[in-house]
């Protein structure tokens, strides 16, 4: 995301990531409502209402602060938006509440917003120094990545760093974490972190474009916001919610997510994963419930990552609700 100025005249850093592929997977001329499950600053929000006059946008996110901007944003469409605070896999709750029982499609964007990286108070970039904090919804009392190495096992700040960060020196940087706490000086700045990994992964990373202290805090973040945790059921449940021949768009960016929602998108397509020679049925739960739209997943062009740097990761998948959905036969 950079720095971009809304059509209502509102100054924010924001460019939303693959805008013109997710709305035109999304269809919105077809009309009714839908759900920008990570609302964000409201750029798809946006792009889906512009798009038809009868197209109804609901947003869903945790942080106040993105949806006070958002709505902002959005006044313009009237009754034609409506905003909700909450994590995005509560979703069916929010509809419930909303008076809703479908949606036409449902959007969810799994990036961090620029509201939340651009501001050093948050403690998601280390490009300033900073309290490590990192929670997407700050009023929640989840414990901040300050308080999880102060509090976790060596061991599990290492598997934390290598799983979700895929970071090569994951034991060494725990170990040196540990290390400080136990001499009481634990790691409670962004600057502290990213000079503690970039110490101890020494020089390795000098040939790369990125920081070294990159993969780590990627990794903290995930962990401190559970942002793998329950992706495949959002999905399930976003696609039960969907009218028939409604649309579901996931914008990931990370291996792990876009991982995940292949996977789960492929067994909702019917794609059983069960070794059958084994098992005498399916207990995966493949079903035939949607259409996959993407084969392989979109990415941005070239242009835009030119444009917009932080797109460069982004991976798109769609689908569409089938209209005779059925639990696969073996």
């Amino acid at each position: 995301m950079v720095n971009d100025k809304t059509k209502g005249g509102l100054d924010v850093v924001h460019r939303s990531v693959l805008l013109q592929e997710a709305t035109e997977l999304l269809a919105p001329q077809r009309g009714g409502l839908f759900v920008d499950a990570t609302l964000g600053l409201g750029g798809h929000s946006e792009a889906l209402l512009e798009a038809s006059t009868e197209a109804r946008a609901l947003g869903i996110d945790r942080d106040r602060a993105a949806i006070e901007t958002a709505s902002a944003r959005l006044t313009r469409f009237g009754e034609r938006f409506r905003v909700r605070h909450a994590n995005f896999r509560d979703i069916k709750r929010v509809l419930e509440e909303t008076g809703e029982s479908e949606a036409s499609g449902v959007l969810a964007d799994l990036g961090v917003s620029s509201l939340q990286f651009e501001n050093p108070e948050r403690g998601f970039s280390f490009r300033h120094d900073a309290p490590l904090d990192m929670r997407m919804d700050p009023e929640s009392s989840d414990p901040t990545a300050a308080e999880l190495l102060a509090e976790l096992p060596e061991e599990e700040i290492a598997r934390i760093i290598w799983e979700y960060g895929e970071e090569r020196g994951s034991r060494r940087i725990a170990r040196w974490i540990v290390e400080r706490r136990e001499q009481n000086r634990p790691i409670e700045r962004t600057g502290e972190l990213a000079e503690l990994v970039a110490r101890a992964v020494g020089y390795r990373h000098q040939a790369e474009r990125t920081h070294p202290a990159t993969r780590t805090f990627q990794a903290l973040r995930i962990a401190v916001n559970g942002e793998l945790e329950g992706l495949d059921l959002f999905i399930e449940t976003a696609i039960d919610l969907l009218q028939p021949e409604g649309r579901l768009v996931v914008i990931s960016f990370h291996s792990l997510e876009d991982r995940i929602v292949k996977r789960t998108l492929r067994r909702l397509a019917g794609g059983c994963e069960c070794d059958l020679r084994r098992l005498p049925i399916c207990l995966c739960g493949a079903r035939r419930a949607v259409e996959i739209l993407t084969k392989r997943a979109v990415v941005p062009t070239e242009t835009e990552v030119n444009n917009n740097p932080r797109a460069r990761s982004a991976k798109l998948r769609a689908c569409r609700k089938l209209v005779d959905t059925r639990v696969v036969e073996q």
